[in-house]
């Protein structure tokens, strides 16, 4: 065992000097160099592995040597000052801070960490009681050893959130979803109530105002610009105004029918027909349809708001601005291999309770509550059959096409009726929207950079400052990079938004089986693709990874 004296502080106690006559004192090994460095006067100090290692080596090779009889000297440890260490996050948005306990020396104190933030330029989010806490956890730990913590946050934006129109009164297609409760608690089907009309000044809708938000801010106290909601223009249409005492509610100005069209809302006077047929002739009225008996053969009927059917429609073509209802049946046959009867069109919605041989076309959902058979079916949105307590609802034979879903109680029938479904055919259309965007964020950061230059380029502020006209300039390329960088940002949160939604499309998008989805029913979603050999119980139907996946858990 060497001698304790052998260790000793160097004159201001800075370091731990080895003292040694290799010839007298060795050989050793670094076990007894460092047993040294256990004397209480040594034991916060920093032990040098590398300088005990290397002296190790020397003494017992000089150990029996000429040149060992001579004292060597060797530095074996030292008193080193405690460290702030600083890490910021890639994204600016947080900071966080690793203290060190001292070797012997000063552990660091508030106000050389407050100045070690400094230098990193961090100056916004800063949380004083977790750094006081990591004061007094460094107090108590060994030589060394370090704590951290997040110090600073910094503040996402709060995007301002768009305009909505909430409209407050019921439409003529929603009668068909509400059959008359009978006493004895029984519902009839055939009555659907009294005609939804309104009166003047009725509130039909009312308006929520966009919100403009709030910035954030990253830890440097760079603001980071939110995304302004969008606003949404509520146009008064025939029979309706903005009412004078709130600019935010649309009211009806006549007795009417009131329609839903895609900037607000419309009061049509109400065309009441008992059949349309051979002897009523064709129908092109500039308002609402109330037709209480049926549509016969070959009769025409167009409307620029609604048109609602209280008995049948057979072999006919109807045409709407805004929904067709018909309370009974869509009734068709077919005339060749894909000509059929009957040809609905509606800006709005389809709504019937029975369709067959029939060509739907609706800008918004069709909705069947008993049975589309053998029909070809196009939706912008979403395509259902199916009764509100989804027990009934057949969709067989045909084609049904729906952007954004299908849904029925059962697809397709048991003698294995070939019946075509397709949705979530647009996700290529999103990525083109995606690319385009992304290009026109590319190019106002482009933009940006050129504005950048051109400040740059600028003599000093002491050579313009008194020239008006010099002050102008400068003032409009400030404002303009302003502009730029606020396009910027919301062309960047166009970009994130479209781009979730190209990645969730295909879990919002897909086909729905309440019940049963039977043999030969050929499925379609994006480019994945699938014909049913056997029946299949209730199920979600989605595209994963371009193939078609049966989903019997999430139904």
């Amino acid at each position: 065992m060497l001698d304790w004296s052998l260790a000793v502080f160097n004159e201001n106690q800075t370091q731990v000097e080895f003292r040694v006559i290799p010839n007298t004192h060795g050989p050793v090994s670094e076990d007894d160099v460092s047993k040294l460095l256990t004397q209480p006067e040594f034991a916060m100090l920093r032990p040098m592995q590398h300088n005990i290692h290397n002296a190790v080596a020397e003494i017992n090779a000089l150990c029996g040597q000429d040149n060992g009889q001579h004292e060597l000297f060797f530095v074996i440890a030292e008193r080193a000052d405690g460290k702030v260490i600083i890490d910021i996050n890639e994204d600016k948005m947080s900071a966080s801070m690793t203290l060190e306990a001292a070797w012997g020396g000063k552990d660091p104190s508030l106000p050389i960490i407050l100045n070690g933030l400094k230098s990193y330029k961090v100056k916004m989010g800063l949380s004083k009681p977790k750094i006081l806490s990591l004061i007094k956890q460094l107090a108590i730990l060994p030589p060394g050893e370090s704590c951290d913590s997040v110090i600073a946050v910094g503040k996402l934006p709060a995007n301002g959130i768009n305009a909505n129109l909430s409209r407050k009164v019921p439409l003529a297609r929603e009668r068909l979803l509400q059959p008359q409760e009978r006493e004895d608690g029984s519902v009839d089907m055939r009555n659907l109530g009294a005609m939804i009309m309104v009166k003047p000044g009725d509130v039909l809708m009312v308006k929520t105002p966009a919100t403009s938000g709030t910035a954030g801010y990253n830890i440097h106290g760079e603001a980071i610009l939110q995304v302004e909601g969008k606003d949404l223009s509520m146009q008064p249409g025939s029979g309706t105004e903005i009412d004078p005492e709130d600019p935010y509610k649309l009211i009806a100005t006549v007795a009417g029918q009131p329609v839903e069209n895609k900037k607000g809302m419309q009061v049509d006077d109400m065309l009441q027909i008992k059949d349309v047929d051979v002897k009523y002739g064709h129908v092109d009225f500039e308002g609402s349809i109330l037709i209480t008996g049926d549509v016969h053969e070959g009769m025409k009927v167009k409307s620029s708001g609604d048109i609602t059917v209280m008995g049948f429609v057979e072999s006919a073509t109807l045409e709407a601005n805004g929904d067709v209802i018909v309370s009974k049946g869509i009734i068709g046959r077919q005339i060749k291999e894909h000509e059929l009867s009957n040809n609905i069109t509606a800006q709005g919605q389809i709504c019937a309770q029975f369709v067959q041989y029939s060509n739907l076309t609706a800008h918004s959902d069709i909705l069947v509550t008993k049975q589309l058979l053998h029909s070809h079916s196009q939706s912008d949105s979403f395509i259902t059959v199916s009764d509100p307590s989804a027990k009934r609802g057949d969709l067989v034979g045909g084609r049904a096409t729906a952007k954004n879903g299908i849904k029925a109680v059962a697809f397709g029938a048991t003698a294995g009726t070939k019946t075509e479904l397709y949705c979530a055919m647009h996700q290529t259309e999103l990525r083109a929207e995606v690319k385009e965007c992304d290009a026109k964020a590319k190019k106002l950061v482009v933009m940006g950079l050129e504005i950048e230059a051109r400040l740059r380029k600028l003599p000093p502020k002491s050579e313009w400052q008194t020239d008006a006209g010099m002050i102008e300039q400068v003032k409009m390329m400030l404002d303009e990079k302003k502009e730029v960088a606020n396009n910027r940002a919301k062309a960047e949160s166009e970009c994130k938004q479209l781009q979730q939604e190209v990645g969730g499309y295909y879990s919002k998008h897909f086909i729905q089986a309440e019940q049963h989805i039977f043999s030969n029913v050929e499925i379609h979603i994006g480019p994945a693709q699938n014909r049913t050999q056997r029946e299949h119980g209730p199920c979600q139907i989605k595209n994963l990874h371009n193939e078609i996946s049966f989903d019997y858990g999430s139904h």
